[in-house]
Protein backbone atom coordinates (compact mmCIF):
# COMPACT_ATOMS: atom_id res chain seq x y z
CA UNK A 1 0.00 0.00 0.00
CA UNK A 2 1.20 3.52 -0.81
CA UNK A 3 1.28 5.29 2.56
CA UNK A 4 1.31 8.73 0.91
CA UNK A 5 -2.17 8.15 -0.50
CA UNK A 6 -3.65 7.48 2.93
CA UNK A 7 -1.81 10.33 4.67
CA UNK A 8 -4.46 13.06 4.21
CA UNK A 9 -7.12 10.77 5.72
CA UNK A 10 -4.78 9.73 8.52
CA UNK A 11 -4.24 13.33 9.56
CA UNK A 12 -7.98 13.85 9.95
CA UNK A 13 -8.48 10.86 12.24
CA UNK A 14 -9.54 11.91 15.74
CA UNK A 15 -6.63 10.33 17.62
CA UNK A 16 -4.18 12.13 15.33
CA UNK A 17 -6.03 15.40 15.76
CA UNK A 18 -5.84 14.97 19.53
CA UNK A 19 -2.07 14.50 19.36
CA UNK A 20 -1.53 17.67 17.35
CA UNK A 21 -3.85 19.57 19.68
CA UNK A 22 -1.62 18.50 22.59
CA UNK A 23 1.43 19.81 20.76
CA UNK A 24 -0.18 23.12 19.84
CA UNK A 25 -1.44 23.71 23.37
CA UNK A 26 1.81 22.71 25.07
CA UNK A 27 3.63 26.09 24.77
CA UNK A 28 0.55 27.97 25.92
CA UNK A 29 -0.33 25.99 29.03
CA UNK A 30 3.32 25.28 30.01
CA UNK A 31 2.42 21.82 31.27
CA UNK A 32 4.62 18.81 30.69
CA UNK A 33 3.45 16.77 27.72
CA UNK A 34 2.77 13.44 29.34
CA UNK A 35 4.20 10.30 27.74
CA UNK A 36 1.66 8.06 26.07
CA UNK A 37 2.88 4.64 24.99
CA UNK A 38 -0.22 4.14 22.87
CA UNK A 39 0.47 7.07 20.52
CA UNK A 40 1.71 6.27 17.04
CA UNK A 41 5.49 6.67 17.15
CA UNK A 42 5.66 9.19 14.29
CA UNK A 43 2.89 11.27 15.91
CA UNK A 44 4.34 11.25 19.41
CA UNK A 45 6.17 14.53 20.10
CA UNK A 46 7.30 13.42 23.57
CA UNK A 47 9.08 10.49 21.93
CA UNK A 48 10.38 12.39 18.90
CA UNK A 49 11.95 15.09 21.08
CA UNK A 50 14.01 12.66 23.14
CA UNK A 51 17.81 12.70 23.00
CA UNK A 52 17.79 9.22 21.47
CA UNK A 53 15.75 10.39 18.47
CA UNK A 54 17.92 13.41 17.65
CA UNK A 55 19.30 11.63 14.58
CA UNK A 56 15.78 11.21 13.20
CA UNK A 57 15.00 14.88 13.78
CA UNK A 58 18.17 15.91 12.00
CA UNK A 59 17.35 13.63 9.09
CA UNK A 60 13.86 15.13 8.80
CA UNK A 61 15.24 18.66 8.98
CA UNK A 62 17.65 17.79 6.20
CA UNK A 63 14.96 16.18 4.07
CA UNK A 64 11.96 18.51 4.33
CA UNK A 65 13.49 21.65 2.74
CA UNK A 66 15.23 19.55 0.09
CA UNK A 67 12.03 17.83 -0.99
CA UNK A 68 10.06 21.08 -0.90
CA UNK A 69 12.51 23.09 -2.96
CA UNK A 70 12.99 20.33 -5.53
CA UNK A 71 9.23 20.04 -5.97
CA UNK A 72 9.01 23.77 -6.72
CA UNK A 73 11.90 23.87 -9.17
CA UNK A 74 14.42 25.59 -6.89
CA UNK A 75 17.72 24.08 -8.00
CA UNK A 76 20.13 27.03 -8.08
CA UNK A 77 20.30 29.86 -5.55
CA UNK A 78 22.18 33.05 -4.85
CA UNK A 79 22.53 33.22 -1.08
CA UNK A 80 22.53 36.65 0.55
CA UNK A 81 23.87 37.09 4.09
CA UNK A 82 23.94 40.26 6.20
CA UNK A 83 22.82 42.02 9.34
CA UNK A 84 19.30 41.51 10.63
CA UNK A 85 19.47 44.96 12.25
CA UNK A 86 19.61 47.23 9.20
CA UNK A 87 16.37 49.04 8.42
CA UNK A 88 14.67 50.04 5.20
CA UNK A 89 15.56 53.65 4.29
CA UNK A 90 12.02 54.90 4.87
CA UNK A 91 11.87 53.27 8.31
CA UNK A 92 15.28 54.59 9.32
CA UNK A 93 14.40 58.10 8.19
CA UNK A 94 11.15 58.04 10.16
CA UNK A 95 13.03 56.99 13.31
CA UNK A 96 15.51 59.82 12.83
CA UNK A 97 12.74 62.37 12.49
CA UNK A 98 11.15 61.00 15.65
CA UNK A 99 14.46 61.12 17.54
CA UNK A 100 15.11 64.69 16.43
CA UNK A 101 11.91 65.76 18.20
CA UNK A 102 13.63 64.93 21.50
CA UNK A 103 16.77 66.13 23.27
CA UNK A 104 18.11 62.57 23.52
CA UNK A 105 21.48 62.84 21.78
CA UNK A 106 22.12 59.11 22.11
CA UNK A 107 18.84 58.28 20.37
CA UNK A 108 19.65 60.79 17.63
CA UNK A 109 23.11 59.29 17.10
CA UNK A 110 21.68 55.77 16.90
CA UNK A 111 19.04 56.90 14.41
CA UNK A 112 21.67 58.64 12.29
CA UNK A 113 23.65 55.40 12.18
CA UNK A 114 20.54 53.53 11.08
CA UNK A 115 20.00 56.03 8.27
CA UNK A 116 23.62 55.58 7.17
CA UNK A 117 23.38 51.78 7.23
CA UNK A 118 20.05 51.79 5.42
CA UNK A 119 22.05 52.10 2.20
CA UNK A 120 22.98 48.43 2.60
CA UNK A 121 19.29 47.48 2.78
CA UNK A 122 18.62 49.38 -0.43
CA UNK A 123 21.64 47.84 -2.17
CA UNK A 124 20.66 44.29 -1.19
CA UNK A 125 17.18 44.93 -2.52
CA UNK A 126 18.54 46.24 -5.83
CA UNK A 127 21.00 43.36 -6.16
CA UNK A 128 18.25 40.77 -5.69
CA UNK A 129 16.19 42.49 -8.37
CA UNK A 130 19.07 42.17 -10.82
CA UNK A 131 19.34 38.44 -10.14
CA UNK A 132 15.59 37.88 -10.43
CA UNK A 133 15.23 39.93 -13.61
CA UNK A 134 18.03 37.98 -15.27
CA UNK A 135 16.58 34.64 -14.21
CA UNK A 136 13.14 35.50 -15.52
CA UNK A 137 14.62 35.34 -19.03
CA UNK A 138 16.29 31.95 -18.53
CA UNK A 139 15.08 28.36 -18.95
CA UNK A 140 14.14 26.70 -15.64
CA UNK A 141 17.38 24.75 -15.31
CA UNK A 142 19.43 27.97 -15.46
CA UNK A 143 17.32 30.15 -13.21
CA UNK A 144 18.83 31.59 -10.03
CA UNK A 145 16.67 32.20 -6.98
CA UNK A 146 17.40 34.44 -4.01
CA UNK A 147 17.86 32.56 -0.74
CA UNK A 148 18.33 34.20 2.66
CA UNK A 149 18.03 33.40 6.34
CA UNK A 150 14.44 34.60 6.06
CA UNK A 151 14.68 37.21 8.80
CA UNK A 152 14.68 41.03 8.86
CA UNK A 153 17.34 43.50 7.71
CA UNK A 154 19.50 42.48 4.76
CA UNK A 155 17.63 39.19 4.50
CA UNK A 156 14.32 41.00 4.15
CA UNK A 157 15.82 43.41 1.63
CA UNK A 158 17.03 40.62 -0.67
CA UNK A 159 13.77 38.68 -0.46
CA UNK A 160 11.92 41.92 -1.08
CA UNK A 161 13.90 42.82 -4.19
CA UNK A 162 13.18 39.48 -5.85
CA UNK A 163 9.57 39.47 -4.67
CA UNK A 164 8.95 42.89 -6.21
CA UNK A 165 9.68 41.55 -9.69
CA UNK A 166 7.50 38.49 -9.17
CA UNK A 167 10.18 35.89 -8.42
CA UNK A 168 9.84 33.19 -5.77
CA UNK A 169 12.29 33.59 -2.88
CA UNK A 170 13.59 31.15 -0.28
CA UNK A 171 13.89 31.79 3.46
CA UNK A 172 15.77 29.44 5.80
CA UNK A 173 14.69 30.74 9.19
CA UNK A 174 16.06 29.60 12.54
CA UNK A 175 14.17 28.97 15.78
CA UNK A 176 15.71 31.20 18.46
CA UNK A 177 14.91 31.78 22.15
CA UNK A 178 13.43 35.16 21.26
CA UNK A 179 10.52 35.32 18.85
CA UNK A 180 11.51 35.37 15.20
CA UNK A 181 9.32 34.89 12.17
CA UNK A 182 9.97 34.98 8.45
CA UNK A 183 9.88 38.33 6.71
CA UNK A 184 6.80 38.97 4.54
CA UNK A 185 8.69 38.72 1.24
CA UNK A 186 9.63 35.05 1.51
CA UNK A 187 7.42 32.84 -0.64
CA UNK A 188 5.24 31.04 1.95
CA UNK A 189 5.76 27.60 0.42
CA UNK A 190 9.54 28.22 0.48
CA UNK A 191 9.72 29.46 4.06
CA UNK A 192 11.45 26.86 6.23
CA UNK A 193 12.25 26.94 9.93
CA UNK A 194 15.27 25.11 11.36
CA UNK A 195 16.21 24.02 14.85
CA UNK A 196 19.78 23.06 13.97
CA UNK A 197 22.16 25.78 12.77
CA UNK A 198 24.39 23.15 11.14
CA UNK A 199 21.64 21.80 8.92
CA UNK A 200 20.49 25.29 8.03
CA UNK A 201 24.02 26.12 6.86
CA UNK A 202 24.16 22.91 4.85
CA UNK A 203 21.00 23.96 3.04
CA UNK A 204 22.51 27.35 2.27
CA UNK A 205 25.31 25.53 0.44
CA UNK A 206 23.46 22.67 -1.24
CA UNK A 207 21.96 24.83 -4.00
CA UNK A 208 24.23 27.88 -3.82
CA UNK A 209 25.77 29.11 -7.06
CA UNK A 210 27.00 32.30 -5.39
CA UNK A 211 27.14 33.85 -1.93
CA UNK A 212 26.99 37.57 -1.24
CA UNK A 213 27.84 38.77 2.26
CA UNK A 214 26.69 42.26 3.19
CA UNK A 215 27.94 43.91 6.40
CA UNK A 216 26.79 41.90 9.39
CA UNK A 217 27.62 40.56 12.82
CA UNK A 218 28.50 37.21 14.35
CA UNK A 219 25.89 35.26 12.38
CA UNK A 220 27.07 36.69 9.07
CA UNK A 221 30.70 35.96 9.96
CA UNK A 222 29.84 32.40 10.99
CA UNK A 223 28.08 31.72 7.70
CA UNK A 224 30.73 33.48 5.61
CA UNK A 225 33.76 31.72 7.08
CA UNK A 226 32.10 28.32 6.88
CA UNK A 227 31.56 28.88 3.16
CA UNK A 228 35.14 30.07 2.66
CA UNK A 229 36.47 27.03 4.55
CA UNK A 230 34.36 24.56 2.57
CA UNK A 231 35.50 26.01 -0.75
CA UNK A 232 39.14 26.38 0.35
CA UNK A 233 39.31 22.75 1.52
CA UNK A 234 37.46 21.60 -1.61
CA UNK A 235 34.63 20.11 0.42
CA UNK A 236 32.32 22.24 -1.73
CA UNK A 237 32.39 23.23 -5.38
CA UNK A 238 33.95 26.64 -6.11
CA UNK A 239 31.37 29.44 -6.14
CA UNK A 240 31.84 33.20 -6.24
CA UNK A 241 32.00 34.64 -2.72
CA UNK A 242 31.28 38.36 -2.78
CA UNK A 243 32.00 40.69 0.14
CA UNK A 244 29.67 43.63 -0.37
CA UNK A 245 30.93 46.89 1.10
CA UNK A 246 34.70 46.75 0.80
CA UNK A 247 35.31 49.46 3.43
CA UNK A 248 33.43 47.48 6.08
CA UNK A 249 35.03 44.15 5.31
CA UNK A 250 38.58 45.45 5.00
CA UNK A 251 38.26 47.28 8.32
CA UNK A 252 36.73 44.26 9.99
CA UNK A 253 39.01 41.48 8.69
CA UNK A 254 42.57 42.03 7.51
CA UNK A 255 43.02 39.02 5.25
CA UNK A 256 46.54 40.12 4.33
CA UNK A 257 47.68 39.49 7.91
CA UNK A 258 46.81 35.81 7.51
CA UNK A 259 48.94 35.63 4.37
CA UNK A 260 51.81 37.47 6.05
CA UNK A 261 51.72 35.07 8.99
CA UNK A 262 51.53 32.04 6.72
CA UNK A 263 48.22 30.72 8.03
CA UNK A 264 46.63 30.89 4.57
CA UNK A 265 48.14 30.85 1.09
CA UNK A 266 48.20 33.95 -1.14
CA UNK A 267 45.96 32.19 -3.66
CA UNK A 268 43.31 31.72 -0.96
CA UNK A 269 42.55 35.43 -1.27
CA UNK A 270 41.40 34.75 -4.82
CA UNK A 271 38.36 33.01 -3.36
CA UNK A 272 36.98 36.42 -2.33
CA UNK A 273 35.63 39.25 -4.44
CA UNK A 274 34.78 42.75 -3.21
CA UNK A 275 31.90 44.83 -4.54
CA UNK A 276 30.49 48.24 -3.69
CA UNK A 277 27.40 48.34 -5.88
CA UNK A 278 24.69 45.86 -6.86
CA UNK A 279 25.95 45.97 -10.43
CA UNK A 280 29.52 45.10 -9.39
CA UNK A 281 28.31 42.15 -7.34
CA UNK A 282 26.22 40.84 -10.21
CA UNK A 283 29.12 41.25 -12.68
CA UNK A 284 31.29 39.02 -10.44
CA UNK A 285 28.69 36.25 -10.75
CA UNK A 286 28.20 36.80 -14.48
CA UNK A 287 31.92 36.55 -15.15
CA UNK A 288 32.33 33.46 -13.00
CA UNK A 289 29.66 31.59 -14.98
CA UNK A 290 30.09 33.41 -18.29
CA UNK A 291 26.45 34.47 -18.24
Amino acid sequence: MDDTKSLPNLLTEQHMADVWADVLNYPANETVLRPNAHRLAFADPEFLLRRETRGMRMQLEMLKPDVGQSAQGIHNTVVVFGSARFLAPETAQALLQEAEQTDDMRAIALAQRQVRNAQHYDQARRFAKLVAQHSAQQPPEHQLFICTGGGPGIMEAANRGAHEVGAPTVGLNIALPHEQSANPYVTPSLSYKFHYFALRKMHFMIRAKALVAFPGGFGTLDELFEVITLVQTKKAQPVPIVLFGSDYWKRLVNMDVMVEEGVISPEDLELLHYADSPEEAWVVIQRFYDL
